[in-house]
């Protein structure tokens, strides 16, 4: 069974140059596309007021905290679902399907119950200013207690990946993007016979995208994904599924997660400058995912790929894929740099900029993008981590780098008064993770990879 799994998987035979532009590019394509839908959501809201914009920028934490969450459980399954269809254990891979979506209604309840009971005190705690806080409480609370489809588009995905299918992850996200850029002046501005939201439109366009997005993938798993096989009886937890779904699952979600609790803390730290500081921060955020998606999209590919290849024992594969990634991922960083040391203002110039804003922005992007090629280096080789069940490698890393490093040179620099070297936090947590990254790989490489040979 094993030997016939392995003649059909591409990723076990598909040259690996090949392969990654094969599995990378419609993740890749699909991220850009969500990333844009996020830029144009911020974009319409802009039109709103600035207040509107730091009420985004102050719900990044929570709608990032949703996204680690469910990352944890769709990588978690793809790498556990990759490395037993690698080993020809259909049993497993069914399993662990059916234990991602038990998980998935698992933590959309707990974002649900946050989503009607938490949200306010979480506002008043960073802002005092009611527009800004009125604005956030609308929209949190809509994404939080509408959150399934959020986890269930993510699972639905990363279980396409899991088998190489790749291409209809495309699908699934291009639909979601184009619902929301439609349906988002509808909501926000009142076009067509529904009355104007403002940021609560933005929330409600988002979250039917989201469900969407979610049917969408569950058709698609069920009519196009021959390897994995859905039944309600692998609904019901089972340790030897959960256990190492949550064991690369549960260190994603610190790895993701404490990028919430680093923004929270930075937001905290300039809003004792002024708001302005706040809502570049959040710009920041969206903008820079032009170039971080891609190189998630080559991480998340590159997990499925090692975690197959290492449960088939072919380390020249691994070592290959990991070569080509790190090259790739150096060069789009590299990109992102020149981009925004030459061109910030057009990039802020789309969120109707006050001359403040403007002037702050550009200085934030030019620092803070020094970081990019470092980042390249802690992205690419977290994939090694993830697929071969080193998860808690890569929350080290994480934590080095924001809550370590980052979180407490940006409160250093901040006691200068100075607004812009609090931005000089990046690229310090940057070169001090890239430094965590190499001797945890090193020893990872010794361990499991090296012994395959």
């Amino acid at each position: 069974m094993a030997t016939n799994t392995l003649q059909e998987n591409k990723m076990g035979v598909m040259p690996v140059g090949k392969l990654l532009v094969n599995m990378a590019s419609p993740i890749i394509v699909s991220m850009l596309v969500t990333a844009m839908y996020n830029i144009i959501d911020s974009i319409y809201v802009a039109q709103v007021s600035e207040s509107a914009v730091t009420a985004l920028s102050l719900a990044f934490p929570i709608n990032n905290l949703q996204i680690a969450a469910a990352l944890s459980i769709g990588i978690g399954v793809n790498a556990h679902v990759s490395q037993s269809l690698g080993e020809g254990n259909q049993k497993a891979v069914d399993q662990a399907a059916g234990n991602g979506v038990f998980l998935v209604l698992v933590v959309s309840a707990l974002f649900a119950v946050f989503g009607i009971f938490g949200v306010r005190s979480y506002y008043t705690a960073q802002s005092h200013i009611q527009e800004t806080v009125e604005g956030g409480i609308a929209y949190t609370s809509i994404c939080c207690i509408f959150s399934w489809g959020i986890f269930m588009e993510i699972l639905g995905e990363r279980l396409l990946q899991s088998s190489g299918r790749t291409v209809y992850t495309l699908v699934s996200q291009g639909l979601g993007s184009i619902i929301n850029i439609v349906l988002d002046p509808i909501f926000i501005y009142g076009q067509l016979g529904v009355p104007a939201m403002g940021v609560a439109g933005a929330a409600i366009a988002t979250v039917i995208a989201q469900w969407c997005g979610a049917l969408l993938t569950i058709f698609l798993n069920v009519k196009f994904n021959a390897d994995v096989h859905f039944h309600f009886s692998n609904l019901r937890p089972r340790r030897e599924s959960l256990d190492p779904i949550l064991a690369v699952g549960v260190p994603t979600f610190v790895m993701n997660g404490i990028g919430s609790v680093m923004t929270f803390g930075l937001n905290q730290i300039l809003q004792s400058f002024q708001e302005t500081a706040t809502g570049v921060l959040g710009v920041y955020f969206k903008l820079q995912s032009f170039f971080f998606m891609p190189l998630f999209g080559v991480n998340n590919a590159t997990i499925s790929i090692i975690a197959y290849n290492y449960g088939a024992k072919k380390p020249e594969r691994i070592v290959k894929t990991l070569k080509t990634t790190f090259g790739t991922g150096l060069a789009v960083m590299l990109v992102g740099l020149a981009a925004f040391q030459v061109g910030p203002q057009f990039f802020l110039r789309m969120f109707n900029p006050s001359d403040a804003f403007l002037e702050m922005g550009c200085k934030a992007l030019r620092i803070i993008s020094l970081s990019f090629p470092m980042a390249a280096i802690g992205v690419m080789l977290s994939a090694s981590f993830q697929a071969l069940g080193n998860g808690t490698d890569s929350a080290i890393v994480s934590i080095s780098r924001q809550l370590v490093v980052l979180l407490p040179a940006a409160y250093l620099l901040s006691l200068s008064g100075d607004v812009n070297l609090v931005w000089w936090a990046f690229p310090i947590a940057e070169v001090a993770s890239a430094a965590v990254t190499l001797i945890l790989f090193r020893r990872l490489y010794r361990k499991k990879i090296k012994p395959l040979f």
